[in-house]
């Protein structure tokens, strides 16, 4: 055991990688099979519809967009632009309350994507009333407040 203990801390970082890899993966081959038994399903319910006569059920837009509705994305902007805001302000207040002045700019990072995130965000809240105009004839609805 003793032989092993100078190759023990490679490891970890090499076990970490390995995982952390693995885990997206499975992620992006999970989403792969819901994405399959949902285009079975329809498939099926097509064919069906067929067999019957019946009128076909028409394609739903989520399986061409890849996306949810534009509402969802914009709520994610926000949260992220939020979230990615005050990280930058915590390290850049942690770095100067620890006496590191200088270190301080590395908080502008992350308020900096914070930032861009908050940006498109109130661009996309823009523009959601005129997407919704052009699709749905004149509209008096108002973007989701959150």
């Amino acid at each position: 055991m003793s032989e092993f203990r100078h190759v023990l801390p490679f490891f970890i970082p090499l076990v970490a990688i390995i995982m952390g890899i693995g885990v997206g993966m499975l992620a992006l081959w999970l989403d792969h099979q819901k994405k399959i038994h949902l285009f079975e399903l329809h498939h099926k319910e097509r064919l069906m519809a067929i067999e019957r006569g019946m009128e076909l059920p028409p394609l739903p837009a989520e399986f061409f967009q890849g996306q949810g509705k534009p509402e969802s994305s914009l709520v994610s902007n926000l949260r992220w632009g939020l979230i990615w805001l005050f990280l930058g302000m915590a390290i850049a207040a942690a770095l100067i309350l620890n006496g590191e002045s200088s270190g301080a700019a590395w908080g502008l990072i992350p308020i900096a994507i914070g930032l861009a995130q908050l940006i498109f965000y109130s661009i996309g809240r823009r523009q959601l009333p005129a997407v919704g105009a052009s699709q749905n004839g004149p509209s008096t609805s108002t973007p989701p407040r959150v």
